[in-house]
This record gives C-alpha cells, sequence and structure tokens, in this order.
C-alpha cells in the first residue's frame, strides 16, 4: 500500500483560503492524501469559511487556526502557499518536497453587508474547488513518476 501524498497548505491567518483549500483538496484526494494547513501568523477559523463550505456539503465547524510552527520539521510531499504574503515570506518550508504557490484573494478583507461578505467567499471556495480536483491528480501522478 502506497503511503498517503501529505499536503500543507499555508496562508497568513489560516482562517479563508487555507483552510478552504484544504477542505477542497482532502474531498479531491479522498484517501490518497492527507491535509493540513496553517498560518504564519493563526487567529480564527472565519464563520463566512465555515458557511461557504457548508454550502457544498463540506462540515468544517470544527476546524481550527493552526500556526505554521506546528509542522516545522515533518515532512511533506508538497506544500502550497494560497496568498502572496506567505510565498514572500517562506519561499521554502524545511520538510517540503516541493513548494508551490496558488494565490487567491482574501475573502476576509471584502465589505459590505453579510450577503456580500459571504458572495466573496463562495466566489474564493468555487475558484479553489475548481483548482483542486486538477491540482491533486497532478500531484499524485507526479508521485507516481518519482
Amino acid at each position: 500500500m502506497t503511503a498517503r501524498f501529505r499536503i500543507l497548505v499555508l496562508c497568513t491567518g489560516n482562517s479563508c483560503r487555507s483552510q478552504m483549500a484544504e477542505a477542497l483538496i482532502a474531498r479531491a484526494g479522498g484517501d490518497a492524501v492527507e491535509v493540513h494547513s496553517a498560518g504564519t501568523h493563526p487567529s480564527t477559523v472565519n464563520p463566512l469559511t465555515v458557511a461557504a463550505l457548508g454550502e457544498i456539503g463540506i462540515d468544517w465547524s470544527a476546524a481550527r487556526s493552526t500556526p505554521m510552527s506546528d509542522y516545522l520539521g515533518q515532512p511533506f510531499d508538497l506544500v502550497v502557499t494560497v496568498c502572496d504574503e506567505v510565498r514572500e515570506a517562506c519561499p521554502y518550508f524545511p520538510g517540503a518536497r516541493r513548494q508551490v504557490h496558488s494565490g487567491y484573494r482574501d475573502p476576509a478583507l471584502a465589505t459590505g453587508t453579510p450577503e456580500e461578505r459571504l458572495a466573496v467567499f463562495r466566489e474564493v471556495r468555487d475558484s479553489i474547488a475548481a483548482w483542486a480536483p486538477g491540482f491533486v491528480a497532478e500531484a499524485l501522478a507526479g508521485r507516481d513518476r518519482a
């Protein structure tokens, strides 16, 4: 049996983008992947992240924001940065066999009514959801060639 492909998703606050990416990569990869997310300056998981994921059948209510330091020294097949700030602050994550960037706008910065803000979270969720299956397929195919 092949070991699960370990992926770490990094962002600044680990409240929105990295949480969504963790959930959606896990959904796309199923049992073949083990996915974690963390932040350089973790806060709390944004309730609109939980709401946006819940709309597509992912219960993320038990998620917590994790500091990147919790994963230092652990081996990962792939580290993904989902915001430009982390890509610049952490161009290489110790223990990563490979690191890639896939940046998304920060939905936490959205303003307006609660519904207008949720609409931004949905946009980011949908962008990540469109990206995740191809990303996982490519990552797993690369593992099989290695």
